[in-house]
């Protein structure tokens, strides 16, 4: 009997937990740059990227190419047993990229929750502090320390009891919602006259462009207002640019826009092209605090993600995949403009070079966000052939993360098929 995604749904929910969230009914079978086939023969347009994991396009051949020479040599030995030339490789490449003038080291992990995590530790080590601020809005993984940094309790820690303490919550900037940077900026002075001193906070720790909080770009006075608040007080400022690196805004991170350099980096999704590594990059004062044993991981920094991420590295270059990043995002941002401007409910568009997004709302005004039309539009385009995901505090944010590498006429078809979706349902 053929597989169906009906038949495969069906083993899933008797053999995996609920708690694993599924955005679309559907059963992938194979893909090819920016399209993914499921288990019936049908295609589909990727926008989601694997949720900005695939700037380089599904399968691109050299990065396979690479990966099946580093097969030929070994998978496995665990980088504090036995080193191996990619880690340092990688590492070095990495902190050659990572804004900042000061020497750098890098440190290879297998995950984003995992970069995230070690960045905390090292600033809490670097510093002898312990507090951490974080934003309203911000993702920054699953594992305990992260959900506490994260600004979103349903469904990322409902039902979990209280998270870890010594978490402190800021407003991040978006005039959209009438957040100023001097009303940010004064959210952190009031933790420090009601929560906590600023000599018990060992970092702040910020996406240049919020995630799962709606691709709100953070204004570039407020990055260097907080840089200068971060300078002050001795705290380290951390830049969580998992999904807005390796080159998803433009810039390989996000922080080259920002006019200033954090002192710790984190990274993960897209710098491997589908293969699991991350890594914090920093300072190397910093870096050096946490004496050896304190940092690693049985898989981190695998031979195999390092080589993928090399060719990555490597393909950027190559294909001018910066280049392309700008051009891919005004193509998409003038065509999403132009339903905007048929349908009073897009509330906004925006972007940071092709990490876009459409914020939904009722009849116009941004105050209401309109989640009900984000679903239909994700299931309707899903219908059409293009997958889409959405975001956003309220879940009324669509967002595009189509690999950089997709052809023009397949970005045009992938608006089309939105603009129909408007039509039909807005």
């Amino acid at each position: 009997m053929s597989k169906t995604n009906e038949s495969l749904m069906q083993r899933r929910t008797a053999a995996v937990p609920r708690g694993v969230g599924q955005i679309h009914p559907i059963f992938a079978d194979h893909a090819e740059n920016a399209t993914v086939t499921d288990v019936e023969g049908r295609e589909f347009i990727d926008f989601a990227g694997g949720i900005a994991v695939l700037n380089t396009g599904h399968l691109h051949p050299k990065i396979i190419a690479a990966v099946q020479q580093q097969l030929t040599k070994l998978t496995h030995t665990c980088f504090q047993v036995l080193a191996y030339e990619p880690y340092v490789e990688l590492c070095e490449k990495v902190n050659a990229k990572v804004p900042g003038d000061f020497a750098k080291k890098t440190l290879l992990v297998t995950t984003g929750s995992e970069a995230v995590e070690n960045s905390i530790k090292i600033a809490r080590a670097a510093t002898g502090r312990t507090g951490v601020i974080a934003f309203t809005g911000a993702y920054h993984g699953r594992t305990m320390m992260t959900l506490g940094l994260t600004g979103k309790v349903v469904p990322y820690s409902a039902g979990m009891g209280l998270m870890p303490g010594g978490i402190f919550r800021a407003q991040y900037p978006c005039a959209l919602h009438g957040v100023s940077t001097d009303d940010a900026i004064a959210s952190i002075e009031r933790i420090f006259k009601n929560d906590a001193e600023p000599k018990d906070i060992a970092a702040i720790i910020i996406e240049p462009v919020q995630g799962e909080g709606g691709f709100y770009v953070a204004p570039k006075d407020f990055m260097q207002r907080l840089r200068a608040l971060c300078d002050q007080h001795g705290i380290l400022l951390i830049a969580d640019e998992v999904q807005t690196g390796a080159g998803r805004t433009g810039t390989f991170f996000a922080m080259e826009q920002m006019g200033v350099a954090a002192d710790l980096t984190t990274f993960a999704k897209s710098i491997a092209g589908g293969f699991p590594v991350a890594g914090v990059c920093g300072k190397a004062e910093y870096m050096d605090a946490i004496a050896p044993g304190g940092l690693g991981g049985t898989y981190a920094g695998s031979p195999i993600a390092c080589a993928a991420a090399l060719a990555v590295m490597q393909v950027f270059e190559e294909e001018k995949l910066l280049d392309r990043c700008k051009a891919v995002g005004e193509r998409l941002v003038t065509g999403l403009k132009a339903i905007q401007a048929k349908h009073n409910a897009v509330g906004e568009v925006r972007a940071l070079g092709a990490m876009i997004a459409m914020e939904l709302c009722e009849g116009g005004d941004v105050h209401k966000p309109n989640a009900a039309l984000t679903g239909q539009i994700v299931a309707k385009a899903r219908d059409k052939g293009l997958i889409l995901l959405s975001c956003g505090t309220y879940g009324n944010v669509l967002r595009v993360l189509v690999p950089l590498t997709a052809e023009d006429a397949l970005l045009d078809r992938g608006l089309a098929i939105i603009a129909e979706c408007f039509d039909e349902l807005a």
